[in-house]
C-alpha cells in the first residue's frame, strides 16, 4: 500500500464517521455524538484539574484508613516484643490503642492561633451573657421600682383620704360636744376664714414646738387625729362607728390602723 493512500480501516478514518443507523434522524444522531464528545472532554478536564494537594489528601486518607502491616519496620519490632494488633501500649496493655490523630494545618495562622480564637470567642460569649444578665437585672429592678412607686402612691392617696375623713368626723363630733376650737388647726378640715387664720396665729404663737421642727406628714396627722377620735369620742373611722366606751371600742374594733380592718 502506498504511503499517500488512505487506510480505510484506521481510527483516523472511522472516528469522524457519524452513526448512520437506519431510522434515526440525522439531527438527533449529530446531537448525541456532540453530547458524548462534550461529556468525554469534561471528564478529561476534571481528571487533569485534580491538584497536587488533592492527590496528597487522597493518599493520606487512604494511608490512615489502612492499618500497619508487618512490613512496617516499627510495627515488626513491636510484634517481636510481644505486641499484638488491637492491644494497648505499655506493659499492662492499658495505654493508647489508636494512633495519635494527624491534624494538618491548612491556614496561615501561627502556632496557638486556634486556641487564641477559641479563647476569644469564649470571652465574647461570656461578655454577652453578662450583658444579658445585667439587662435582665435592670429590667427586673425597674419593674420592682415601678411597683414600689405605684404602691407608695396608692398608700399616700389612701392616707390622705383617711385623713380628710377623720378630720370631718373630728369636726362633727367636736361640734356635737360643744367644742368650737380644734385641738390643732389640722384636726378639722382646712377652712380659710378670718377665724381660722386667728386660730392658726394663736397656735403658732402659743405652741411649744420649735419653729425649725419638721412639718408633720399626712400619716403622722392621721395617727394623731384617729388617736384623738378613739380616746375622746370612742370613734373609729374605718369601722364608721361611735362606741359606747373604751371597753366597747377595744372589744369590737379590730385595731387602730387601716391594715387591721382589711379582710
Amino acid at each position: 500500500m502506498a504511503a499517500d493512500e488512505e487506510d480505510y480501516m484506521s481510527d483516523a478514518f472511522l472516528n469522524p464517521l457519524v452513526d448512520v443507523r437506519p431510522g434515526m434522524p440525522m439531527v438527533k444522531r449529530v446531537k448525541d455524538s456532540l453530547r458524548r464528545e462534550a461529556l468525554h472532554k469534561e471528564k478529561s478536564v476534571q481528571n487533569r484539574q485534580k491538584s497536587y494537594k488533592q492527590h496528597e489528601q487522597d493518599h493520606r486518607d487512604a494511608a490512615l484508613q489502612s492499618s500497619l502491616s508487618s512490613e512496617n519496620k516499627g510495627f515488626a519490632l513491636l510484634q517481636k516484643m510481644g505486641y499484638q494488633a488491637g492491644q494497648g501500649l505499655g506493659r499492662e496493655g492499658s495505654g493508647q490503642v489508636e494512633p495519635i490523630p494527624l491534624n494538618i494545618k491548612t491556614d496561615r495562622g501561627g502556632i496557638g492561633m486556634e486556641e487564641f480564637k477559641k479563647r476569644k470567642a469564649e470571652e465574647e460569649m461570656e461578655s454577652f451573657r453578662k450583658k444579658v444578665q445585667v439587662k435582665q437585672l435592670m429590667e427586673k429592678k425597674s419593674l420592682e421600682d415601678f411597683r414600689d412607686r405605684k404602691k407608695t402612691e396608692r398608700e399616700k392617696r389612701q392616707t390622705e383620704g383617711d385623713l380628710r375623713k377623720s378630720q370631718r368626723a373630728c369636726e362633727q363630733l367636736d361640734s356635737q360636744k360643744g367644742i368650737t376650737v380644734p385641738k390643732d388647726i389640722w384636726y378639722w378640715p382646712e377652712v380659710i376664714t378670718d377665724e381660722a387664720e386667728h386660730i392658726e396665729e394663736e397656735s403658732s404663737s402659743e405652741g411649744d414646738e420649735d419653729e425649725d421642727e419638721e412639718e408633720l406628714t399626712p400619716l403622722d396627722k392621721l395617727q394623731y387625729v384617729t388617736s384623738y377620735l378613739r380616746g375622746v369620742h370612742f370613734y373609729c373611722i374605718w369601722c364608721g362607728t361611735a362606741y359606747n366606751d373604751e371597753e366597747d371600742l377595744s372589744s369590737n374594733c379590730p385595731g387602730d390602723t387601716a391594715a387591721d380592718h382589711e379582710d
